[in-house]
């Protein structure tokens, strides 16, 4: 038995078959197909007429049958596919209620994803209403991939969308990531501005911190459909990150929103985190400034040249005394700091930023303001292990970005490129060689490629996976694309 393209002389036959496996789905429950108002017998002649029919005979009689085509429906721009840049889509795929449990289903949707590879399809797409369990199990024992959700006018249930490759070079999505938070006592310091000027949805607050690419154990970031950043790569690997499929990865990309300043800290690098820390990774970061209190913010960016560590330890001991050591510098929004492991830093009060940093949550406190939590307790402090670390011949400047319409690489060290883009009409992508990540920092932009778009609004970040199709920019905004080195 195999699909074969129906003919007019088809068309009351299909019908019943249709009206059928509507009254059996309505039986069990399903309301979301109701015969003569979907589906229609003038939906299924459309459907012969466009050649997109396909049905299947057993002893004569039609037994299963599916529209194939290549065209989608409107609401499919709802969902967050995975794969493809040529899709094909099979949408009312019904079989005979009689012969159910005869594995008629799992043919007839094989067949189906061999006639979309034939017709050029990179990939194939469909969706299903979330309460039919007996098309969700065989889809999902096919090997469709659970990708989003779908609303429809008029149907009071979502609809969950599927999909797969049909080639082994069919490229990866970019892939919309959800944050994690970390809130509350975590961040004493934090604000409010995530939700009220970047549109997030923290479940604390105070809230210091977006994550939003982390594969931080307890803080990973997750797509549309809840899967976390880990079981991304674990399920698509190289495609996904190239050469650190393998590898720990690499990079974790913040926002941060201080209103009051965060504790004077210092990172170590990764000899020293590999030895104390348990094999973790150290800690180099950047930091993009989006907003300043008015006339600038202030930043703690190293310790005023000529200091010697006994007198920065003497002065740590004893508490404030060590603020007349630190090297303060003022910041603008468009300013750009790297901050090496071992360079003493800390976040003035009412700065918001950009943070693409090593993966890694190691972070020695040896001052914090003398703050105090609401049982008057300090904070931790990490003095020795912040001392053993610290370099006094860290004293960097703030790199000012000019505005200029295009994309500039503005920071390429030994762990991350930085670029922004920024675009008033159109703009294009820095090469993504093993992943990259995008965040909107101004406006709204909308990424395109061949038969695909994913529209960002300001504070959204995507995931570029390395195998990502030739993507173009759209819009009036600005985005920091930061990618490993």
């Amino acid at each position: 038995m195999e699909l074969i393209r129906a003919a007019e002389n088809d068309l009351a036959e299909a019908a019943e078959l249709y009206r059928r496996v509507t009254e059996n789905m309505n039986a069990e429950g399903l309301d979301c197909w109701r015969w003569g108002v979907y589906p229609t017998e003038e939906m299924l002649r459309a459907d012969i007429a466009a050649g997109s029919l396909y049905i299947q005979r057993m002893d004569g009689e039609i037994v299963a049958a599916v529209c194939i085509t290549k065209t989608a429906e409107p609401e499919y721009d709802q969902s967050g596919w995975t794969f493809g840049t040529e899709p094909g889509y099979f949408r009312r795929l019904v079989v005979d209620p009689d012969r159910q449990g005869q594995s008629l289903g799992g043919g007839v949707l094989d067949d189906t994803l061999q006639l979309l590879r034939s017709m050029g399809c990179d990939c194939a797409r469909c969706d299903t209403d979330e309460r039919n369990a007996r098309a969700i199990r065989l889809y999902e024992k096919m090997g469709l991939r659970y990708c989003g959700g779908i609303t429809r006018e008029g149907c009071g249930h979502p609809f969950r969308c599927y999909d797969k490759p049909l080639k082994r070079e069919t490229p990866l999505l970019p892939v919309r990531m959800t944050p994690a938070f970390r809130g509350g006592r975590l961040t004493p310091w934090g604000g409010e501005k995530l939700q009220t000027l970047w549109g997030k949805k923290p479940d604390q607050s105070p809230t210091g911190e977006s994550l939003e690419v982390s594969c931080i154990p307890g803080l990973e970031s997750r797509d549309p459909t809840g899967r976390t950043l880990t079981e991304l790569i674990h399920e698509f690997g190289e495609k996904m990150v190239g050469r650190y499929a393998e590898k720990p990865f690499p990079l974790l990309l913040k926002l941060i929103d201080a209103r009051e300043p965060l504790s004077v800290q210092v990172h170590p690098d990764d000899a020293y985190a590999a030895e104390r820390e348990g094999g973790k990774l150290g800690k180099t970061e950047a930091w993009l400034i989006l907003d300043t209190p008015a006339g600038g913010g202030e930043l703690v960016y190293g310790i005023r040249p000529g200091t010697t560590l006994k007198e920065l330890r003497e002065a740590c001991k004893a508490g404030s005394a060590v603020e007349k050591l630190l090297r303060r510098v003022k910041v603008h929004a468009g300013d750009v700091c790297y901050i090496p492991a071992g360079c003493v830093h800390a976040i003035g009060a009412g700065i918001t930023l950009y943070e693409i940093q090593q993966s890694s949550d190691i972070t020695y406190r040896f001052y914090d303001w003398d703050r105090r939590d609401k049982d008057g307790n300090p904070r931790e402090l990490h003095l020795e292990k912040g001392l053993d670390v610290t370099d006094l011949k860290q004293t960097p400047l703030p790199i000012h970005v000019e505005k200029a319409y295009g994309g500039k690489r503005i920071l390429k060290e030994h762990y991350f490129n930085l670029d922004v883009i920024r675009t008033d009409d159109s703009g294009v992508l820095p090469p993504i060689h093993d992943f990259g990540m995008l965040t909107v920092l101004e406006g709204q932009i909308t990424l395109r490629w061949k038969n695909g778009r994913m529209r960002l609004r300001k504070g959204e970040t995507c995931f570029l996976p390395r195998t990502i199709p030739e993507i173009t920019l759209r819009g009036r905004g600005a985005a920091a694309v930061a990618m490993p080195s």
